[in-house]
């Protein structure tokens, strides 16, 4: 029996969820939608699944150029789902590939399968194949507009230009390269040479590109990974790491892990340290997997629900020594990873974020004790998120002081401030911003 499903079903699954992309859902949930519906109709194997997903991930990074490609080949506007079929087929076809006849056949297969696309199968076939005699000429026109070249919306890149003019253009590329499986060793365990040995041991070749990260070669299922339900290792992009040692916890302190869904970096810190923690976050979804995190890691922790700006409905009186603000923000730095990300966020989302994220500084700042230190974070790349919101809490708070931060990155120790996404073969992380600050007495 074929570990697959037929690639005509995979390729509608991953459609159905660019569709309700392109309607505003996040990408996550309508796969999972998606894969679910499946299941429903017989089982899905684990191989399809991942496959699913790939594709749909795929066709978000490539999605304002299969747009404007879809553009050039239709007349008019075919209907949702046989548009999004048209954007999976089209986003796996960019790069000239053995298959590409498979493909076409297949995504045909899938829109004949389908009763509302099975009238329509034949202009698919029309315009896939088209775009085969046609690519040089096609991907050159559609390329001239910024938004098809770069897979970004406009506003966005014009942000980038305005906050990075030096390395925009390589911000935008790394986020349409798919994004790399990192580990983080738990140095309570054993160091990461031990790690890097038992890694080999089963097969799976890594490189270190931080102090605690090792990136895989190729990404695994978790359970695949030596020590992983023993808690010997996480799941945790190079630059997130970053977080919790630039803290730098001690034992016995009161620490705060503001924002802490999914539990990467309250773990960390207690990795780091035999600390008070409290794990605070205002969405309980995003509470479970820091319950799940800290169980597999055999450690513990406070975890409230709350919201970061009305302290009085969870804070229990007593000041913190340290305190994490990983603070919502566009996410912008980590679109490699959530591709669907830059088609759902819209310039006016910078301005309510920032807002929020001055709320919360705000908020946070008369729970920490004089003589303490508050790391404000976020995985934004863009300077009204990062910058701007903490030169305007330090312009507004005359006990704050801004304290240099680095690490190393690499073979390097690095300032630290704004961090860009970048992947080369002795650094590999996402773009993260970090500011250290401390309450004086």
């Amino acid at each position: 029996m074929s570990d697959r499903a037929p690639l005509s079903r995979e390729i509608a699954l991953a459609a159905a969820a660019v569709e309700a992309l392109k309607a505003g859902r996040a990408l996550p949930a309508a796969l999972d939608a998606a894969l679910a519906a499946a299941e429903r109709s017989g089982r899905l194997p684990e191989a399809s699944r991942a496959a699913v997903r790939d594709m749909a991930h795929e066709a978000a990074r490539r999605l304002g150029l299969v747009d404007a490609l879809a553009a050039a080949l239709n007349r008019r506007p075919p209907a949702p789902r046989l548009a999004a079929l048209q954007a999976v087929a089209l986003s796996q076809l960019v790069e000239p590939i053995r298959a590409e006849a498979v493909i076409v056949d297949q995504a045909v297969e899938a829109a004949r399968a389908a009763p509302d696309t099975a009238p329509a199968a034949g202009f698919l076939n029309a315009t896939l194949r088209r775009f085969l005699r046609e690519r040089e000429g096609l991907l050159a026109a559609a390329r001239e507009d910024p938004v098809a070249r770069w897979n970004h919306p406009r506003w966005w890149i014009e942000q980038l230009r305005r906050d990075h003019p030096a390395d925009w253009q390589a911000v935008l590329a790394a986020a349409d390269r798919p994004p790399p499986m990192v580990l983080r060793v738990n140095l309570r365990h054993g160091s990461v040479p031990a790690y890097l040995d038992r890694l080999e041991r089963a097969g799976l070749a890594a490189a270190r590109v931080g102090e605690q990260a090792l990136r895989l070669e190729r990404a695994v299922p978790v359970d695949a990974l030596p020590g992983w339900s023993d808690g010997d290792v996480s799941v945790q992009d190079a630059g997130a790491q970053l977080a919790a040692p630039l803290l730098a916890p001690r034992d016995g302190e009161r620490v705060l892990d503001a924002c802490a869904g999914p539990g990467g970096k309250t773990t960390h810190l207690l990795e780091l340290a035999d600390c008070e923690l409290t794990a605070l976050d205002v969405d309980e979804s995003r509470l479970a997997p820091v319950r799940e995190n800290l169980a597999r890691l055999g450690q513990r922790a406070r975890v409230v629900e709350g919201d970061a700006r009305r302290p009085e409905g969870w804070w229990d009186g007593r000041p913190f020594d340290r305190i994490l603000v990983d603070a919502p923000c566009t996410a912008s730095g980590i679109v490699r990873r959530h591709p669907d990300i830059r088609w759902l966020r819209r310039r006016r989302d910078l301005a309510t974020l920032s807002a929020r994220q001055s709320e919360i500084l705000a908020a946070l700042w008369p729970l920490l004790r004089p003589g303490g230190k508050l790391l404000y974070a976020t995985c934004s790349v863009f300077a009204v998120e990062n910058e701007s919101v903490v030169a305007s809490f330090l312009a507004s708070h005359a006990d704050a002081g801004r304290l240099p931060l680095a690490a190393r990155i690499g073979d390097a120790d690095e300032a630290i401030a704004q961090l860009l996404p970048v992947s080369t073969s002795l650094r590999d992380h996402d773009g993260f911003f970090y500011a250290l600050l401390e309450k004086r007495s």
